[in-house]
Formats: structure tokens, C-alpha cells, sequence
């Protein structure tokens, strides 16, 4: 797929998405890396990490949380792009709802938007989209982050996910945006049951037969491992971080079998680790040795 400066190589392999959270109450990670200095240098790691991607996020998107505005988001997240310019190599990623904050990421070297709402909440990103050249991601989620835990369950997930991404997929063809430009999501944890949540990772493979296009998955450490873990496992020693990780790790592995091309994770070492280990094995045909 081709950027506004650079090339992702979703034919060649699985890309890990690293996650940089510049907010005070995200769900993971909320005030870790609210300080400019902290933020550009957890960067730098991810990159090190082998992350092929940075999202940078500066509103959290935890349920219940509140909207804020697009002046503080951009206090948040500008001075972390602009102190990464020239430093950073793999492209980055905004998580954002909002225009004039990806136009003006954009102009700080942001190459990718990463729009929870696909577009409900504002169509005008797409024409960022098609007038800058920048990936477009649509995500599927129902409500808003603070209402979308309140909302009552749809009985079967899938008509709903299909309709509302093909929806915003129109969207942004009445933008302007090539279709080349364009990434799925299904919105793990927006509005689903943990039930639902389990059954899209386990069929995400209709999603990209749907649409023929490139998938990304978002599991890492949302709260359907832990209530699925909770009422799976009975040991009576648990360790609730690792087993996070854990799960996050067998949701990324079936994830990537089922067609994901992008995976976004905050664990970033452990999960390039997972996803290049499977990649070897699946190629693998043992003929070559490993050095």
C-alpha cells in the first residue's frame, strides 16, 4: 500500500501495529506516556521493538470515556510528531475522529488515519484522505466510547459490522479515496458481547473475503481476555497482566490464520516475536535450515 512518503508491504508479510497512547485515562496505558519526552522515547523503543507501524492515539477510546476536544488532542499528540520528525522510520498512525487534527498530524508526518467511527462522526476525514494520500483505516463500532458499553447487544453481529463498514467503504469512494488507500477494522471490544468479540476473530476471514481488502485486527489486552480467561481458567494462582499478554497472544495468532494483515498491539516485542515465528513455521517447508 502505498503512503504519503512511504510503502506498507502487506502482500510480503503480517505488520505489527505499535501502540503509543499521549492520553491521561486510556484502558492499557493511560498517563504512562503523556509527557512529551516519555512518548518520543517509547516511539523510538516500538520502532526498535520491530514494529512496522506507530499508532499514535491522544483521546482515549476506553468505554465511558469522554470526548475531548480537538484543541487538547492536538496538544497531546503534535509535539510527539513534531519531535519524531527525522528520527522515526516506519510510518505512523493517528487514532483520531477528527479533521483538522489529522490534517494537522498529517502535516507533522503522520501517513495513516485510524478512524474508530468509519466515518460516522466525521466524513470530511476522507477528504484528508484522498487530498493528502494517506491511509484511511474504518473501523466498525457501534455508539460512541462513552455509550457503546450501554448499548443493548445486537443478536447476531455480522449484518451489522457488513452494513457499516460497507457504508463507510461508499463513504469514502464519494470522497475521493482510492480504494487502495483503504484498511478494515471490525472494532473488537466497541459494542460487542465478549461472545461476538471471540466469533469475529474467529471468522475474520469473512471480512476480507467480503471486501477484498486488507484486515487489521485490534485485541491487545481489551477486556473480552480477561472475562474469557475469567471464565475459562480455574487455577487457583493467576497473574492477570501475564495473562493479558497471554491472550492476547493466542487472539493475534488465530487472528493472523484468519487473514489479518495488520495487528495492533501495545506488547510490541512479544507479538513480533509471535507473529515472525508463526510466519516461519507456515512457510516452512523443511528443506532449508534455520541459522
Amino acid at each position: 500500500m502505498k503512503l504519503i512518503r512511504s510503502w506498507l508491504p502487506l502482500a510480503e508479510r503480517v505488520l505489527v501495529m505499535g501502540v503509543l497512547n499521549v492520553t491521561p485515562d486510556s484502558f492499557s496505558d493511560g498517563g504512562q506516556f503523556a509527557a512529551v519526552e516519555q512518548a518520543v522515547a517509547r516511539a523510538l523503543e516500538i520502532e526498535a521493538e520491530g514494529a512496522d507501524i506507530l499508532d499514535i492515539g491522544g483521546e482515549s477510546t476506553r468505554p465511558g470515556a469522554p470526548f475531548v476536544s480537538s484543541e487538547e488532542e492536538k496538544r497531546r499528540v503534535l509535539p510527539v510528531l513534531e519531535r519524531l520528525q527525522g528520527r522515526l522510520r516506519i510510518p505512523i498512525s493517528l487514532d483520531t475522529t477528527k479533521p483538522d487534527v489529522a490534517q494537522a498530524a498529517i502535516a507533522c508526518g503522520a501517513e495513516i488515519i485510524n478512524d474508530i467511527s468509519g466515518l460516522r462522526f466525521a466524513p470530511a476525514l476522507a477528504d484528508i484522505a484522498a487530498e493528502t494520500g494517506a491511509g484511511l483505516v474504518l473501523m466498525h463500532s457501534r455508539g460512541t466510547p462513552e455509550t457503546m458499553q450501554t448499548l443493548p447487544p445486537v443478536p447476531d453481529i455480522w449484518p451489522e459490522v457488513f452494513s457499516a463498514l460497507r457504508s463507510a467503504i461508499d463513504v469514502a469512494a464519494d470522497h475521493g479515496v482510492l480504494r487502495e488507500k483503504l484498511i478494515v477494522d471490525p472494532g473488537i471490544g466497541f459494542g460487542k458481547t465478549p461472545e461476538q468479540n471471540l466469533a469475529l476473530i474467529n471468522r475474520l476471514d469473512r471480512l476480507g473475503a467480503e471486501f477484498q481488502l486488507p484486515v487489521l485486527l485490534g485485541t491487545s489486552r481489551k477486556s473480552f481476555v480477561k472475562r474469557t480467561l475469567d471464565r475459562v481458567l480455574t487455577a487457583p494462582n493467576r497473574n492477570e497482566q501475564r495473562e493479558r499478554v497471554a491472550g492476547t497472544a493466542a487472539s493475534v495468532l488465530i487472528g493472523i490464520q484468519r487473514g489479518a494483515r495488520i495487528v495492533r498491539v501495545h506488547d510490541v516485542g512479544e507479538m513480533v516475536a509471535l507473529v515472525r515465528l508463526a510466519e516461519a513455521i507456515w512457510q516452512s517447508d523443511g528443506t532449508k535450515e534455520v541459522n
